[in-house]
């Protein structure tokens, strides 16, 4: 499902490069895909638990097809793509620990998109990057992106923290059959964003569960899958 080299996909119709930076001292390799004609916007995309691979190429290079220059961010680190689940489990855990270096390699990835392309930027997110996309939008620290949008992630709202220095809007893709994030979650979020006077949008899709849009997986979902994605497109036509 998402096993393929990152090495391997760079012969792909759009004009695409990997990416490698550094925070901390530490590298980090990303993965930029150039929009195909004049870019109407850009997007940072955050990866899932198990880092950049190919499932985060194939939707960077649909957004470059769709105008939109696309930079998939590493949280990780160059190389750190686990694989066995417990493996996942320590890396999401690490950052869920430290949010502050959460955040920090979310604004790397955003400053390194920024020198590749100066158009204006929605971040998005699928499953425990859309947990990242929603730490950025809480902390306010990014107040020139202009959407967030998260795909089946993590919605829970840490302790100590709120939606008061939320400067976007943000749209919400979740899977009605979930068992990963109960729709009690999905519930409790639209109530903190509606204190705020959010600008949002939550669909939930019947009977889709955690990762319905990872293609080519037992718990995939097309129908979910293409709502979402429409969605999505709309939101970066209105905000982009």
């Amino acid at each position: 499902m998402k096993a393929l080299a990152l090495a391997l996909l760079i012969s792909l119709p759009v004009a695409a490069q990997q990416v490698t930076y550094q925070v901390d001292g530490q590298d980090y390799q990303g993965y930029f895909a150039k929009a195909q004609g004049t870019a109407k916007g850009s997007v940072l995309l955050i990866h899932d638990w198990d880092g950049l691979t190919d499932y985060e190429v194939k939707r960077a290079d649909m957004l470059a097809e769709q105008g939109y220059n696309t930079f998939a961010a590493d949280l990780y680190g160059k190389g750190n793509r686990p694989i066995e689940t417990q493996a996942k489990k320590e890396e999401t855990s690490k950052l869920y620990k430290d949010r502050e270096k959460m955040r920090r390699l979310i604004l790397a990835g955003i400053n390194e998109s920024k020198k590749l392309s100066q158009d204006e930027m929605v971040v998005m997110g699928y499953c425990f990057g859309g947990a990242a996309v929603l730490e950025l939008a809480r902390s306010g620290e990014a107040a020139d992106v202009k959407g967030y949008a998260t795909f089946h992630g993590g919605l829970a709202t840490p302790e100590g923290q709120n939606y008061n220095k939320l400067t976007a809007p943000i749209f919400v893709a979740h899977g009605g059959a979930d068992s990963a994030i109960p729709l009690t979650q999905v519930a409790d979020l639209g109530v903190q964003l509606e204190a705020v006077k959010a600008n949002y949008e939550i669909q939930i899709y019947s009977g889709a569960p955690h990762a319905f849009t990872v293609m080519g997986s037992p718990r995939y979902q097309e129908v979910a899958d293409k709502k979402s994605w429409n969605t999505f497109m709309g939101f970066l036509e209105q905000n982009l």
